[in-house]
């Protein structure tokens, strides 16, 4: 694999630990339990340290790092600010939305674990990342069951 590849692979990374980052920021200003709030904003920050490590990755292998979100984050937290305008913003609903985000975050570290040609160095901070967004998205998907059985 050569270091374009590696660079593009992890930029796609960063672009999903940004769209994390923003999201979970969002979520967070739209929550009014305060628990999950404090959640929220420790998993934008969680997002934002992956981010800049992975950043600092691409350095090394020469490209130059992605400094935001994807498009497509960027028209889901949209498609959230539009939502809870016309819906009224509920804690499911952030909930709902931050799990949503997970599962695309899920889907790309995948992705990449799913390329045997990434560098060890690569694949083990990949690996661990990846875990920490399985775990984000489990404690999410957790809460938001929570938050539908009391609001059934």
């Amino acid at each position: 694999m050569d270091n374009k590849d590696i660079v593009d692979t992890l930029n796609t990374l960063i672009e999903t630990a940004k769209d994390g980052e923003y999201g979970f920021s969002q979520c967070a200003e739209h929550t009014k339990s305060t628990s999950i709030k404090q959640i929220f904003l420790a998993r934008a920050k969680d997002c934002a340290q992956a981010a800049s490590e992975l950043q600092s990755l691409v350095v090394m292998y020469g490209g130059p790092p992605e400094k935001g979100g994807s498009a497509s984050g960027s028209l889901h937290r949209g498609w959230v600010s539009v939502k809870g305008t016309l819906a009224g913003y509920s804690d499911l609903s952030m909930l709902e939305e931050a799990e949503r985000g997970e599962d695309v975050a899920l889907k790309h570290y995948r992705a990449a674990m799913q390329n045997d040609k990434l560098p060890a160095d690569i694949r083990s901070v990949v690996a661990i990342q990846f875990e920490g967004a399985q775990r984000n998205h489990n404690q999410i998907r957790d809460l938001r069951n929570q938050a539908r059985e009391m609001s059934a």
